[in-house]
């Protein structure tokens, strides 16, 4: 496993972090949820990246269990704050009753005296930013957060967070933004003004809810038990890649990925990690397996032909408008 540092601070966390969002608590048993967080550990992943939504908070605890007896200055834990959490108004946002409020449960249920770093979940426009900003600094002086960072956030946002952070002299440090060799929104504006800020990106969905696996075929069934078939939650992400013209494009790849001597699902996240300013992928998974083959990757350099190759096969599907990066224009 190979680190790097979160933009341009001093943590150093793996490349490759583990990510619970749609199986701990729901997808998958506790059972397998522990099997997978102990192959990730044994595999030399150290990050590890929940929030207080997943599952209704149970994913939180599934992954609190699964860590208990670890070394915790060996690891770096990460959650998020602004998804409704209950029934009532003040149960969501930014605001900063929900962020204190919710830093203390998120500590309960992981079981921990602080996270690494907390982020804002998405953008809050209901909410001053000002009122968000010191409300994260007050969690960062109290000790129960070491950093802060969003997610989602556009370029705009990231500059004025990370400028009102400056003055309250409390660590700006990470966006966790959707990106794959499919979604490629941040590249435009978000990654340069990143770059500029010193933010580093800790990307979700690097092989595309796993459509960049490979497993989704034209005309074809999805696999039992596959994300596309969990109607709960991952059906509903995953809808929107589950066309022809996106799995023929994806199809391509394969010949290009068995030159390269990775499977589909490692050709995906090393993609990934070639965007120096990404500092992690984020894995999911609902066996063991899947995380050992997943951080094969990490230290991957793919060759400047082969990136080419996979761009001419994937441009006509591509994702690549800055306005998909997006947050609720109302509070949820």
């Amino acid at each position: 496993m190979e680190f790097r540092h979160l933009g341009r601070s001093g943590l150093l966390i793996s490349e490759i972090a583990y990510g619970n969002w749609i199986t701990h608590g729901s997808q998958v048993e506790e059972d397998a949820a522990v099997a997978c967080v102990r192959a990730a550990l044994d595999e030399g992943i150290t990050t590890f990246d929940t929030a207080d939504v997943y599952a209704g908070g149970r994913a939180e605890e599934v992954l609190g269990r699964a860590l208990k007896g670890e070394r915790r200055q060996g690891l770096e834990i990460l959650t998020k704050v602004y998804w409704p959490l209950g029934p009532g108004p003040n149960d969501r946002s930014l605001s900063r009753k929900h962020i204190m409020e919710s830093i203390d449960g998120s500590l309960r249920r992981l079981q921990t005296d602080y996270v690494d770093v907390y982020q804002a979940h998405r953008y809050d426009y209901s909410t001053p930013l000002e009122e968000t900003m010191q409300a994260f600094a007050d969690v960062v002086r109290q000790g129960k957060a070491l950093y802060i960072g969003a997610s989602e956030w556009t370029a705009t946002q990231l500059r004025a967070g990370w400028e009102m952070a400056q003055d309250l002299k409390i660590p700006f440090i990470s966006n966790q933004p959707q990106y794959s060799a499919l979604w490629r929104v941040i590249e435009a504006e978000v990654v340069p003004t990143s770059i500029e800020l010193g933010i580093g990106q800790v990307v979700w969905s690097p092989i595309a809810q796993g459509v960049l696996t490979g497993k989704y075929s034209v005309g074809q069934q999805p696999p039992e038990g596959s994300r596309a078939t969990d109607e709960k939650s991952g059906a509903r992400f995953i809808s929107r890649l589950m066309h022809d013209d996106v799995l023929s494009a994806v199809a391509e790849l394969k010949p290009l990925a068995e030159q390269a001597g990775l499977s589909m699902a490692q050709l995906a996240v090393a993609w990934v990690l070639q965007n120096a300013n990404v500092s992690a992928a984020i894995i999911g998974a609902s066996r063991p397996e899947q995380v050992r083959d997943n951080v094969k990757a990490s230290g991957v350099r793919l060759e400047a032909d082969l990136m080419k190759a996979i761009d001419a096969a994937l441009d006509p599907v591509v994702e690549r408008d800055p306005a998909k990066t997006e947050s609720p224009a109302k509070r949820p």
